[in-house]
């Protein structure tokens, strides 16, 4: 048996079709509001559920995969192209060194061709697009699962009865389904396992829109803004872990952009509390508890039709752990003695490995794990790094300090005598 016709290469973004198309074949989604979902066209869809049916899964893996390009241009004759641009139009455009290339060297290449290639070697500066002021109304979207909007509330939700809250809230856009949870501040903790909590009752969405705290969005300005020392954009953890899920993560550049769940806590600070209030809630754990009834009801009486019957919300792939996604990951170089430090604290791996980075998982429950590609290592917390004892010192006697006269020494004591004795007889003489 031929084991390696079982196996299948694809990419993640292959596997999120796949997850797509099934919905075809389930009669949960058509074809139009498929290609709406992953960016392509009705025939290209068509496509692809003609392969899956005539070849299974495996057809889903694009058939070029591996092979050059049919219109690729010659290498040599891009370095050709590139050395005339170095030698003669060091500062001219693109568009301007196309031109010149057909006029002298009779070159033919088209000029955006050739401003990607300057900007690969960096000899261009690539310009961006000075963003539009104006805003303007945006309409809802059209299925569930399209985009959700997440925002956390600061608010004294419990009116002084317990510690002040802030409820992660999020609410889907074309819909105004409502999920939340009570955390005791707005950080990276909070946020994923808030999003931990929304996909596992309704799935993954195609994106997220939220604003710019320093949580879900890296806002260290750039040291160099120039090709080819541009700086590369850090990802917070929380848009790492979004970036593993494949979740398109949307930054809002004003609190009016994403002013739907903005509106709805203000409706949650009246009603909300009230129910609280009601309740007696005193504790983030009981605040939850009311929150998840009033969640049921609030839905139900506000919620709204979308304009697609399709849900756009993607099951998470089995081969993922959700639960090591969703958790802040450090990387730390491992000891000799195979311990490490995590914020101030030492924690001594008891697996054999010769692993010279090994990676700390720090999860919302206060878990910590410790893995090396795939190997779970196991550890436990220590004090510190262990010292060797350090022999102490070798206590000696008192030492003579002074020096007696060498005459009056014991020792030599008759030999003095006869030296005093030698001296008198020279003085009577």
């Amino acid at each position: 048996m031929d084991r390696q016709k079982d196996i299948l290469m694809v990419t993640h973004e292959e596997v999120r079709r796949l997850q797509i198309l099934r919905k075809i074949f389930d009669k949960n989604m058509n074809q139009q509001e498929a290609a709406e979902y992953l960016d392509l066209s009705d025939r290209q869809v068509r496509r692809m559920v003609y392969r899956i049916r005539l070849e299974g899964e495996q057809g889903i893996i694009h058939k070029l995969r591996g092979k050059p390009g049919c219109h690729r241009i010659d290498p040599e004759l891009r370095g050709k192209i590139i050395g005339f641009y170095r030698k003669e139009y060091s500062d001219f455009g693109p568009t301007l060194a196309a031109e010149k290339l057909l006029e002298r060297q009779k070159i033919k290449v088209c000029n955006e061709t050739l401003r990607l290639w300057l900007i690969q070697e960096g000899l261009w500066n690539m310009r961006r697009k000075a963003a539009l002021k104006e805003r303007s109304w945006r309409e809802r979207k059209h299925h569930f699962g399209e985009m959700v909007q997440m925002d956390g509330s600061h608010h004294d939700w419990l009116e002084g009865r317990g510690p002040k809250l802030v409820l992660m809230g999020y609410i889907d856009d074309a819909t105004g389904r409502f999920y939340g949870r009570f955390h005791e501040y707005e950080g990276t903790m909070p946020a994923m396992e808030s999003l931990g909590g929304y996909i596992a009752l309704y799935g993954i969405p195609r994106s997220i829109y939220l604003d710019k705290h320093s949580a879900y969005k890296n806002n260290h300005k750039e040291r160099y803004s120039d090709w080819p020392f541009r700086d590369k954009q850090e990802l917070t953890q929380f848009e790492r872990a979004c970036r593993q899920l494949d979740l398109q993560v949307i930054h809002a550049h004003s609190p009016q952009a994403k002013g739907r769940v903005e509106r709805v806590f203000k409706t949650h600070q009246d009603r909300l509390v009230k129910e609280l209030r009601l309740f007696n809630a005193r504790t983030c754990q009981e605040a939850n508890q009311v929150l998840g009834r009033y969640r049921s009801v609030f839905n139900r009486k506000f919620e709204v039709s979308a304009k697609g019957k399709a849900d756009w919300h993607r099951p998470l792939d089995e081969r993922r752990n959700l639960k090591e996604i969703l958790s802040v990951q450090t990387r730390h170089c491992l000891r000799h003695d195979r311990t490490l430090v995590h914020n101030k604290r030492w924690y001594q791996v008891l697996s054999k490995t010769r692993a010279e980075e090994v990676l700390l998982h720090e999860h919302p429950d206060g878990q910590v794990t410790l893995k090396h590609g795939q190997v779970l290592l196991r550890f436990k917390p220590i004090e510190g790094p262990i010292s060797r004892a350090v022999p102490k010192p070798r206590v000696r006697g008192p030492i003579w300090r002074g020096r007696p006269n060498a005459m009056s020494h014991p020792w030599k004591q008759a030999s003095y005598e006869r030296y005093v004795k030698r001296l008198e007889l020279q003085q009577v003489t």
